[in-house]
């Protein structure tokens, strides 16, 4: 077993480390790769003066009451995008960037190791707001000692909808925007700038989200319903004549709007008034959501016509969707100005898009389903978008939860950067079951599709399910053939036989914590990932002893997503360590079956507030297993220490930004070896055992050049590349190793 530097007295430590020093250089990009950072050049632009109000409420909220109209307009989107955009036109810095190409190696530059936030879960100090922590001089130096360069914030703006004058709730954790203000829950615009500005002194960027595919029901879709100007034009609704409201469900008493049922969606279409079923129905759960259509009760516009209209929603009810081709061009106008305003006016650097893939309707002809994915429209506003960010400095990444196919035309045209929604899946059934040849099955299906990894975000968590993400394998390459185990299987074979591996692995006895959500994945955090595959099935027996195993198999996901091409993402429940909640501790968020809530638990990663119970919008605090990072940083064995160790190794040798090159066969099932060409030459190699006990591995590959294998945490020898192209080297259980091959 080869002996580690750390094992040996202090005094051979060194003449070791002289040895080493002259026989491999140091590695490092930054100073030659990148000059010192320019401030970027970027245009500014406000959404409205400090000065601004809205109108005060006291008249009946009705399309015949003018001023209940202005105010409507006055809180509306596409009225402050209207504002943003007028600001902008003619001026000489919006043609100081190249826009025409997603470049992502670009955006790892700005970028690569980010922190994802979830506004609705971060516990602050009393008296500080989810904004105002984030900006904290404390947890951006925390950032630094790990190796953070970048925060996604989350969904921080008003979100949910207008009833008359009143505010109603979000019905998806604020990802139902309505307005463009900052929700006075997670802070101000004011602490916005501030946070930019605090992640800037530390080299940091701050990433926002603008939501191209939807929006909430504020004040943009009040209006629509009034067929008040243009704002009709934002939505995929349509106004249905009075002789066929017969085909209309009842609105309830007390309800804004109805689902219409299977029956009424197949009558509307066959009318010829909506394109009719779409390629799946997303969220779908009987009696709640069944079709992708809703209808509204009768409304009377501002010209005193009533109507009723059936609108498009990919997504939740109360999530309408926008329409990209319209004459109006109006939903464009509403969803390029939200993206101004965040990079021109707030700070930001980069936007998520969310909800991008969904951005084009078909109808098609017979009894298919309208075309609603993988549509050219959802490509060209893609490109518009990326290419808008761009223009100002800015990139963007997105969340595309379709097939690899889709990814790779998308993200060609388009954002800069991609979700792994790729590999993400496999990664876990490979940790469940020990075994990666699903894990490298998906990493050759991308490699032959086009994808370059450096292009992906390797994420571990944020405020989704962990999804199956086998929309690749069910739908376009369904009839395809692949091999697994020794087994053929067509591609929807596959989906089927993976999906049920992982609702065997990681939900019902094996981990009763864990929750299946709908159709689409696994409601767990990472930790409970790790705690399903150890075998631990009552989350209130874990040890002490348990805990160190659960951080070595959390760390080994975290190697395998850092030490190739790409970003590296991880979420504040990562850092702490969060484990599900009970049930019962979010009963009524979870009663309509989103059961998503049980991973959202409150965390408080600087250990400010160690006796609060609850963030400030009520979410209850999980269990955590690792601590506050502040005390896990006085710890060397600790999570945060031990991930510090492994980006330093991303950084110092440039992973983030190499290009992967082959995926080769392994002796043990439970053995993943990535092949990477850095990007100054150099052949680097990492080596992961998915397993809990320690393996002998033979790394063999046709790429592997001549000459010596170093360690590059400890930038020891650890073997020669013989005759066939190969070395062997010893892996802990879940342990790992980043080589690099030198003469």
């Amino acid at each position: 077993m080869t002996r580690h530097v750390e094992d040996r007295p202090d005094e051979a430590r060194t003449n070791i480390a002289d040895d080493i020093s002259d026989e491999l250089p140091e590695l490092s990009f930054d100073d030659h790769r990148f000059a010192a950072r320019p401030s970027r050049l970027r245009p500014k632009a406000r959404r409205r003066e400090d000065d601004a109000s809205p109108i005060t409420p006291p008249f009946e909220p009705v399309g015949s009451n003018r001023a209940y109209v202005d105010w409507l307009e006055d809180q509306s989107m596409l009225h402050d995008a209207t504002q943003v955009s007028r600001q902008l036109a003619g001026t000489h810095a919006m043609w100081a960037n190249p826009y025409a190409h997603p470049d992502p190696r670009a955006a790892l530059a700005q970028a690569s190791v980010w922190y994802t936030a979830y506004p609705l879960s971060h516990i602050t100090e009393p008296g500080t707001s989810f904004l105002g922590a984030l900006g904290s001089a404390e947890l951006w130096e925390a950032f630094s000692q790990i190796g953070i360069d970048a925060l996604h914030t989350g969904p921080v703006k008003l979100a949910g909808g207008l009833d008359g004058w009143e505010p109603t709730p979000s019905v998806d954790g604020h990802f139902d925007r309505m307005s463009m203000a900052i929700d006075p829950l997670f802070g101000t615009e004011a602490e916005f700038r501030a946070m930019c500005e605090t992640a800037a002194r530390h080299n940091g960027t701050v990433i926002d989200d603008v939501v191209p595919g939807h929006t909430g029901k504020g004040a943009d879709f009040r209006l629509a319903e009034l067929n008040y100007r243009d704002y009709p034009g934002i939505y995929h609704m349509i106004d249905i004549p009075r002789a066929a409201w017969h085909l209309l469900p009842d609105v309830p008493e007390g309800r804004d709007s109805v689902n219409l049922s299977t029956e009424a969606e197949e009558a509307l279409a066959e009318e010829g008034y909506i394109i009719g079923a779409l390629q799946r129905v997303i969220f779908y759960e009987p009696g709640v959501k069944e079709t992708n259509w809703s209808c509204t009760p009768p409304i009377t516009d501002t010209k005193g016509k009533v109507r009723r209209w059936v609108y498009l929603h990919y997504f939740k009810e109360g999530q309408p969707t926008i329409n990209w081709l319209d004459p109006t061009c109006a939903g464009m106008r509403l969803v390029m100005g939200d993206a101004l305003h965040s990079l021109l006016d707030l700070g930001s650097g980069g936007l998520r898009l969310d909800a991008n893939g969904f951005l084009g309707v078909e109808k098609t002809y017979g009894q298919s389903p309208a075309w609603s994915e993988g549509h050219p429209m959802s490509q060209a506003a893609n490109q518009l978008i990326g290419s808008l960010v761009r223009k100002v400095g800015g990139f963007t990444f997105q969340e595309l939860n379709l097939g690899i196919d889709d990814i790779q035309r998308t993200g060609a045209v388009g954002p800069d950067l991609s979700y792994d929604f790729i590999t993400r899946p496999a990664a876990q059934v490979a940790l469940c079951t020990a075994d990666t040849e699903f894990l490298r099955l998906v990493l050759r299906e991308a490699m032959e599709l086009g994808i370059d990894q450096a292009s992906l975000v390797h994420a571990l968590q944020n405020h989704d399910e962990l999804t199956y993400e086998l929309v690749h394998f069910a739908a376009a390459h369904r009839d395809d053939i692949y091999t697994l185990g020794g087994e053929e299987f067509t591609g929807a074979e596959l989906a089927h036989h993976i999906r049920q591996v992982m609702r065997d692995k990681l939900t019902g006895d094996a981990a009763p914590y864990n929750s299946v959500f709908t159709q689409n994945g696994i409601v767990s955090t990472t930790a409970s990932i790790v705690t399903a595959t150890l075998g631990i099935t009552d989350l209130d027996a874990i040890t002490d002893a348990d805990v160190r195993r659960i951080t070595s198999a959390h760390l080994l996901m975290c190697m395998y997503n850092a030490w190739q091409p790409g970003v590296f993402a991880l979420s504040g429940w990562d850092l702490v360590g969060a484990l599900p909640l009970d049930r019962d501790q979010v009963r009524a968020l979870i009663s309509s079956g989103d059961t998503r809530w049980i991973e959202r638990g409150a965390y408080d990663v600087l250990g400010s507030a160690p006796d609060v119970k609850k963030s400030s919008s009520g979410m209850p605090r999980a269990r955590t297993l690792y601590g506050p990072i502040p005390e896990q940083l006085k710890r060397e064995t600790s999570f945060a220490s031990r991930l510090a160790a492994i980006l330093k190794v991303r950084k110092r040798n440039g992973l983030a930004s190499a290009k992967l090159i082959d995926i080769p066969e392994v002796g043990n099932k439970s053995l993943l070896v990535l092949v990477n060409e850095l990007e100054i030459g150099a052949i680097q190699i990492t080596a992961l055992n998915f397993s809990a006990e320690k393996i002998e591995a033979r790394i063999q590959s046709e790429h592997l050049p001549t000459g010596r294998a170093f360690d590059l945490s400890t930038r020891r020898k650890v073997g020669t590349v013989d005759d066939l192209r190969g070395f062997s080297v010893e892996l802990p259980a879940f342990g790992g190793l980043a080589m690099i091959i030198r003469d």
